[in-house]
C-alpha cells in the first residue's frame, strides 16, 4: 500500500512555483549493504549543518540495538495517523507499516535538504509525489553475505535469499538515480554520502 498527495508531484510544484524548494533525498539499499549505519554516521556529522534533516520513519516495529533510530507506533496508532493524514509517504513490507511524516513537506518549502529512509519497491510511487534525488548504496555480494554472516540472524540459506533479492537492485531506473559504493571503510562510504548531500542539489 502507498497513499499519495492528491494530484501528486505535478500538484506541489504547481503550488510551489516560485518558491525555492529543497531537495528530498530518497536513499536505498539491499539488506546488510550498511544503509543505517552510513544514514546514522551521516547524520551524525551533519548534526550542525542546518541544511540538511533526517526524517525518522513511524514504523510498527520494535526498536532494536544498532538498528534504524524509527519512532515506534503501535497498529492502532499508525493507522490513526493515516486515518488523519499526518504521513506523506506510507507503505507496507515484511508485516510491518512504514510512514514518513507530513514534517517534510514544511521543512522543504523552508529550503532544507531532507534525507529519507526509502523502499526500492516505492521507488516509482514516491516519484510520483515528488521531485526525488534516489541514492543507491550498494556493496559486493560477497561483502554482503559476510555482514549478513556477521550479523548472526539468519541461517545460509535465508542469507542466499538475500543476496538474490539484492540483485533485483541492479534493475533500478531512475533519470536522477545516484549510487554509492559501500565496500570500503565506513568513513570513506560516509564522506561519499555527504557530498551527494550537499553537492547534487
Amino acid at each position: 500500500m502507498f497513499d499519495d498527495h492528491e494530484g501528486g508531484y505535478e500538484a506541489r510544484a504547481s503550488e510551489l512555483e516560485g518558491i525555492k524548494v529543497g531537495s528530498l533525498f530518497y536513499l536505498m539499499g539491499a539488506s546488510g549493504v550498511g544503509k543505517d549505519t552510513l544514514m546514522a554516521a551521516a547524520r551524525q556529522r551533519l548534526q550542525f549543518d542546518d541544511s540538511v534533516l533526517f526524517a525518522h520513519r513511524y514504523i510498527t516495529r520494535p526498536a532494536a540495538p544498532e538498528a534504524e533510530n524509527h519512532i515506534v507506533l503501535s497498529e492502532q496508532e499508525w493507522r490513526t495517523r493515516q486515518r488523519l493524514g499526518l504521513f506523506s509517504l506510507s507503505w507496507q513490507s515484511h508485516g510491518f507499516r512504514y510512514g514518513i511524516g507530513i514534517e517534510i513537506d514544511h521543512w522543504l518549502q523552508l529550503g532544507l535538504n531532507v534525507v529519507i529512509n526509502g523502499s526500492r519497491e516505492y521507488l516509482a510511487e514516491a516519484s510520483r509525489q515528488y521531485d526525488l534525488r534516489p541514492i543507491l548504496v550498494f556493496a559486493s555480494a560477497s561483502t554482503l553475505r559476510q555482514r549478513l554472516l556477521n550479523r548472526g540472524r539468519e541461517g545460509g540459506e535465508s542469507i542466499e535469499l538475500r543476496l538474490q533479492r539484492a540483485q533485483q537492485y541492479d534493475q533500478l531506473i531512475h533519470p536522477k538515480l545516484m549510487t554509492l559504493h559501500n565496500d570500503a571503510e565506513l568513513e570513506t562510504a560516509v564522506e561519499q554520502l555527504l557530498l551527494l548531500l550537499t553537492d547534487s542539489v
